[in-house]
């Protein structure tokens, strides 16, 4: 047993030492953030664009641009709940731009800890620096608040947030999926900001995307319902149809938008016409599954 012993504690030793260097956080090159300065007017396309008031801001509050958060998200997992992000110290008041730029492109907080992908870091990930930080110039220029931040009812083991290490090993990557072809914009917008794919996408059991059937629709994570397909041999709107629901939320059968698709037309509104164009262009571009 002693033998035994000798043999299996080194060994032990050494796997759990790999397993939290395999699992340890990644951060950004900060030297790519420092001579970039925000900017509040382009930040706040960007800020709109990624939908961060459609979350974060309070339930039921009718000031959408007070980020105080406390929106619940329920999963399999566990529910999340959207935290203070105003510029408070409740919430990023603090933060620099790299310190965004960690969160909303790797899942990491300032602290160092791994974030849940129910914030979706997976698709931000390729956010441009420049939009990194003009979005933080945005986000320091709103009201700040107070209100604490709702810790998330998670269990175990899914709260233990090494773990998520190795979920980003398996999960996470900056690769885009469609080619961008002659529509940059539309890719941009679809796969990064507006991060589409998030809800539109099915997963897998240990909830990473499944990108074999991109955009093919999913379960909706509530349990209630599902969220549609946007591949064409589901949604046979033309691309005129797709930019005027972006527009206005309404269908070609003249049925109205609901549910969370309502906060993401709200958005979409107050885009320019041609970043609804494009996102129209890149759905029309889908292959079939």
């Amino acid at each position: 047993m002693r033998r035994l012993l000798k043999v299996l504690v080194p060994i032990a030793v050494i796997a759990v030492g790999i397993g939290l260097w395999l699992t340890a956080p990644t951060r950004v090159d900060a030297a790519r953030f420092e001579a970039l300065t925000g900017d509040a007017a382009r930040g706040e396309t960007v800020f709109t664009a990624a939908g961060c008031a459609s979350c974060h801001h309070a339930p039921d509050s009718e000031d959408k641009l007070v980020l105080a958060g406390g929106q619940a998200f329920p999963s399999d997992f566990g529910t999340f709940y959207a935290p203070n992000i105003s510029p408070s110290e409740e919430g990023i008041g603090g933060w620099s731009i790299v310190d965004l730029a960690n969160a909303v492109t790797q899942g990491v907080s300032p602290e160092g800890e791994h974030l849940y992908p129910a914030f979706p870091y997976t698709s931000y990930t390729k956010m441009e620096d420049q939009d990194v930080a003009d979005l933080h110039a945005y986000i320091m220029s709103l009201e700040p608040s107070d209100a604490a931040s709702k810790p998330h009812d998670v269990g175990f083991p899914f709260n233990i947030r090494r773990s998520l290490g190795g979920w980003k090993l398996l999960f996470f990557t900056d690769d885009y999926v469609m080619p961008a072809g002659d529509n940059e914009r539309g890719r941009y917008l679809v796969e990064t900001l507006a991060h589409c794919g998030e809800c539109h996408t099915p997963r897998n059991a240990l909830g990473g995307l499944d990108k074999g059937r991109w955009l093919a629709g999913a379960p909706n994570p509530s349990g209630q319902g599902t969220i549609p397909a946007l591949t064409p041999d589901k949604l046979t709107w033309s691309a005129t149809d797709v930019a005027y629901y972006l527009e206005t939320g309404f269908t070609p059968d003249f049925d109205s938008v609901g549910g969370h698709m309502a906060e993401v037309v709200d958005n979409f509104s107050k885009l320019p016409a041609e970043d609804r164009a494009a996102v129209a262009a890149y759905v029309k571009a889908l292959p079939a599954p």
